[in-house]
């Protein structure tokens, strides 16, 4: 089986154990949670985005990894973790937070997208070893972003977040 044969199998299956982990126990628990919480789990969680940049690290990746894909990558993924990251600390101030959820969740769910429309154009699959350390990455990590990308939209359309966001709106208006 070719490298990237692998690679596009591994992109693929990334994806079913953490849907699984996620409807058996992340969905059940963020369900449960006030949405201010639950959103601030997801913006903990994406947080950690800021470790996108090891895109640009020569010697964690190969010097042939296209600069198309990690470039931007790197740089929307920095922006998504510094806008979850205000997410998570502007929990008390809703006429801050709701602005930035919005934000990190349509920044990272585009980055995500945009990512993989790269990886397609520039051959990524070819040469996946070029990703070298961060091979990983789309493989196991960013299933588990755009799955929680999915649910805070779910979350902020639906009619529960809808509602809270409404009681906020007043509060401010006071």
């Amino acid at each position: 089986m070719s490298p990237a044969t692998i690679f596009q199998i591994h992109l693929a299956l990334g994806y079913v154990p953490w849907l699984l982990l996620f409807f058996a126990y992340g969905w059940p628990w963020l369900r449960s949670m006030e949405p201010v919480e639950a959103q601030r789990v997801i913006a903990a969680l994406h947080s950690f985005r800021f470790f996108g940049l090891v895109f640009l690290v020569p010697g964690v990746v190969g010097p042939h990894l296209p600069a198309g894909f990690a470039i931007t990558a790197a740089y929307a993924d920095f922006a998504t973790g510094l806008l979850a990251m205000l997410a998570f600390v502007t929990t008390r101030r809703p006429a801050l937070f709701w602005p930035f959820v919005v934000a990190f969740n349509l920044a990272g769910a585009g980055d995500i997208l945009v990512d993989y429309y790269h990886g397609v154009q520039l051959g990524l699959a070819d040469v996946a070893g070029e990703l070298g350390a961060v091979y990983a990455i789309p493989i196991i990590y960013v299933p588990l972003l755009m799955i929680t990308h999915v649910a805070a939209f779910y979350l902020l359309v639906s009619s529960r977040g809808r509602q809270r966001l409404e009681r906020d709106e007043i509060e401010l208006a006071r």
